[in-house]
């Protein structure tokens, strides 16, 4: 596969499968693909917002924390390009390590075991009283260990793992006490890489449930968590 390509400069070393995209979407070409799977067929959907906006560069983590403020004012919306080591996990500690939230939903296309290992820790911390984690079938068909452990995890408090045809960045923070809702939209999975990135942290109740509306009817290939209810019906922020 390699013939005719110079590879004496490349460092084969450090590539994994999460440099490489999934290409089963494209086996046979020219013709229909067949469902094996249930999956919901959602319609795309847009939301226009009107927000007061900030633009900053990140090159590290910790430069992360002088440039974000450590309370969003509702209605704001900050914009970060990083490169290095900001990741989408680093934006969750920020705002997790300035104000309570009672509820986290992560969608992914994959992340790593230290990713769920923080995760755990917020749950079992009680700073987080519900996780929905929504994840690409790349999570459980080859990170499978990863998966049975974020799994675990959310089993022992509250909220699901849905595995669908996910390759979205969104991560949404809530806390009903408060009425505080913060919305995180990246081109970053939750695992550290890399790459330049950039993200958007908006905080907005209407942006938020418009997020929450369409992960909430997601059906996940995988029926593991099939008692869950949306946290926003069990918080009673919709009928």
């Amino acid at each position: 596969m390699l013939e005719g390509i110079d590879v004496a400069g490349l460092d084969l070393a450090t590539i994994d499968s999460s440099d490489f995209a999934d290409l089963g979407e494209f086996d046979g070409l020219g013709e229909p693909p067949a469902r094996t799977r249930k999956q919901r067929l959602s319609e795309a959907r847009a939301m226009r917002t009107r927000n007061r906006i900030s633009v900053r560069r990140a090159k590290s983590e910790a430069l992360l924390r002088d440039l974000l403020p450590p309370f969003i004012e509702d209605g704001d919306s900050w914009h970060v390009i990083s490169s290095g080591d900001v990741d989408s996990l680093s934006f969750l500690q920020h705002l997790m390590a300035c104000e309570p939230w009672d509820y986290l939903m992560v969608s992914t296309w994959c992340m790593a075991m230290q990713d769920v290992e923080q995760l755990a820790a917020w749950l079992a911390a009680g700073q987080l009283q519900w996780v929905d984690a929504y994840t690409g079938e790349i999570l459980p068909s080859q990170y499978p260990t990863v998966h049975e452990a974020l799994c675990t995890a959310v089993r022992k408090h509250q909220g699901r793992v849905a595995t669908f045809r996910n390759h979205s960045k969104v991560m949404l923070l809530g806390n009903r006490h408060t009425g505080r809702f913060v919305v995180v939209e990246s081109s970053a999975n939750l695992n550290t890489n890399p790459r330049t990135e950039q993200t958007a942290v908006t905080a907005d109740a209407g942006l938020f449930h418009f997020y929450a509306d369409f992960f909430d009817g997601i059906e996940s290939f995988n029926d593991n968590f099939s008692s869950w209810a949306p946290w926003r019906q069990a918080a009673q922020l919709v009928q």
